[in-house]
Parts: C-alpha cells; sequence; structure tokens
C-alpha cells in the first residue's frame, strides 16, 4: 500500500497511545526540534523543554508584582527563545521568554489597546509571527457561543504589529501552510478551519471556509503534513482528524462519553456552554487533546498536547509531518 493509501485508512484506538513525559503542568502547546527536544507548555509561567536523552527542565520567567504567564501556545524562535501566548485573566498579549528565563513583553498593547488574555503564538518560515486572541470577552467562557465571532490575529513583522484579521468565531491555533501562501486558523466555537490568502506586504485575502465541523467537535490545534493535509485535534470529543486539501475529513482517534458530549453539545447549543463543560471530561486515556505536533528523526512521532493531564500523549503517523520553521533550531 502506497503512503497515502496508508494515511487514508489509518486508525488508532485510545488505548493505541503511547505517553511521554511526565509532572507536566497543562500542556497545552507541544513543538519538537530535529534535534529532538520537545517542548510544552508550562502554565505557570513559561515552558518545560524535555531533551533528546529525556532530561527535563522548567524554564519559568517571572514578572515581578504581576502573575505568571499563563502559557497557552508557543512558538520557538530562529534565535531559541520561546513567544508566549498568555491565557491569564489579569495578563494577556504575548512574551518572550529567553532560555535562561528572562522575560519581556512581545505585545502587550495594540491599537493603543491592551490586548486580552492571548491564545496561541506562531511563527513561520519568513519570520513573521502571528497571534490569536480568541475573543473580546472576559472572562472569555462568555465567547463560547455559536454567536460571537470578536477573536482577532495580529501580525508581527517588519512594519511592526497590526490586526490583520477580525471578527472570527473564538480564534485559536493560526498557522501558515508549507506553501508559504495561506494563513489557516481554527475557530473553536464557529466550529471551521478558515485560511487567508498572505498578499503583497503581508495583507490577508477575505476569509474562506476550509471545513465545518459538526456535532461535538471544537477545533483547536493545527498541524500540517508532507502530504498537504492537515491535523485537527478537537478539544472535549477528543478527536483527532486529518484533513485533505478538499476539506473532507477522516477521524483518526477518538475517546469520548457520548452521553457527557450530549450534555455539552446541548449547552452549547441554547448558549450556556462553560469552563466546567470543557473540564469535566470522563474518559480512560485521553484528556482534553489540544495539540498535535510531528517530531522524531523522520517527523512521523506525533504528540498531542492537552489541557487535564501531566503528560503528553503519542502514535507512529504513516506521513511525515511538515517541517515547521523551528525544526532546526537548536536548544
Amino acid at each position: 500500500m502506497t503512503e497515502a493509501g496508508q494515511a487514508e485508512s489509518f486508525r488508532l484506538r485510545p488505548h493505541d497511545l503511547g505517553t511521554f513525559s511526565h509532572s507536566l503542568t497543562r500542556p497545552e502547546c507541544v513543538l519538537c526540534t530535529a534535534a529532538g527536544d520537545v517542548v510544552v507548555s508550562n502554565w505557570a509561567g513559561g515552558v518545560t523543554h524535555i531533551s533528546a536523552d529525556g532530561s527535563q527542565r522548567d524554564i519559568i520567567g517571572e514578572r515581578p508584582g504581576q502573575p505568571p504567564v499563563a502559557t497557552n501556545g508557543f512558538a520557538l524562535t530562529a534565535e531559541g527563545d520561546f513567544l508566549l501566548a498568555d491565557l491569564h485573566g489579569e495578563g494577556g498579549g504575548a512574551w518572550r521568554l529567553h532560555n535562561d528565563g528572562g522575560l519581556e513583553p512581545l505585545l502587550t498593547e495594540i491599537d493603543g489597546v491592551r490586548v486580552p488574555p492571548s491564545n496561541f503564538v506562531g511563527v513561520d518560515h519568513a519570520g513573521r509571527i502571528w497571534i490569536t486572541v480568541s475573543t473580546r470577552h472576559e472572562p472569555r467562557a462568555k465567547a463560547y457561543r455559536a454567536d460571537i465571532a470578536d477573536g482577532f490575529i495580529v501580525l508581527i513583522d517588519d512594519a511592526g504589529a497590526r490586526i490583520v484579521a477580525d471578527g472570527l468565531g473564538y480564534t485559536n491555533e493560526a498557522i501558515v501552510d508549507p506553501s508559504g501562501d495561506w494563513l489557516y486558523v481554527n475557530e473553536t466555537f464557529a466550529r471551521r478551519t478558515s485560511r487567508y490568502a498572505i498578499k503583497a506586504g503581508n495583507t490577508l485575502g477575505p476569509r474562506e471556509t476550509v471545513t465545518e465541523y459538526g456535532h461535538g467537535m471544537f477545533p483547536d490545534g493545527l498541524a500540517f503534513d508532507e502530504e498537504g493535509c492537515f491535523w485537527m485535534t478537537s478539544v472535549v470529543s477528543n478527536r483527532v482528524v486529518r484533513v485533505d486539501p478538499q476539506g473532507r475529513q477522516t477521524v483518526i482517534i477518538e475517546e469520548c462519553d457520548p452521553a457527557q458530549l450530549d450534555v455539552v453539545e446541548a449547552a452549547y447549543r441554547n448558549k450556556s456552554m462553560a469552563r466546567e463543560h470543557m473540564d469535566a471530561i470522563k474518559t480512560d486515556v485521553m484528556k482534553s487533546i489540544s495539540s498535535i505536533a510531528f517530531g522524531g528523526p523522520d517527523r512521523r512521532t506525533a504528540y498531542l498536547g492537552n489541557l487535564l493531564d501531566d503528560k503528553i500523549y503519542t502514535f507512529r503517523s504513516p506521513v511525515a509531518g511538515a517541517a515547521p520553521s523551528h525544526w532546526q533550531v537548536k536548544l
């Protein structure tokens, strides 16, 4: 069977998953490098770096007089710095964390207005920085609804920082595809993956819907493979979905309690979904998977970040992930 055929027929059960690392603190986002490093977000104020030899180190930044950065999504720069999205209700924006623990603001205001709690930071192959803010509502759980679309995306490039997309339905991970021509973004409570053409001057074209999701699907993480498909992780329903260039979806793995999912679905539809619906996950293995990254020497080991466990999950993929911008960075 060809690699394409293997990928199309690939399915997993929750107990097929391996586990990686230990004693992690809300490992929502995960990144991998060619040298075998795996880095995960650390809610205590930074990231946790797991080296190829298995040694583990927390890199925590301090903000005197302020709460620690509640790291959600994060990026790794060519210089080896970490760019952190701060989801703390009293913080927000994006921060630069150095390998020695030094911390400084990257973006805390835009157009003279404080940046709200932020979801994700990405760096593409051109060195552009993309920051997502899920909603202007605070607390952000007020936006766990299909009829609210006030999320936005900030771009930082040589021209500075500016909002380049607005009116999104709970903006989550946003990454530039391997061609460099499109910015893809998951809109969690609009239940879709959208994309924007990247034009001259790094302006964006109009939003295009790539695919929409149905019952129990809340798209969060996003990563491309070498066949031009992307892999999406759904929180709550614990699903990994592979989406081909035509928008066709294949569920690779799922683990959820159908009755519990029906309760969450009802709350979502009657506009009463709240934080407790996100946190009360009843499963044996996966605890609300939130992100996916491809690592290992061949980029065929998939790592799944999550919201509610102290470790991450792994599986071997039949197709390699596309090389991210930080793949060759040395830590």
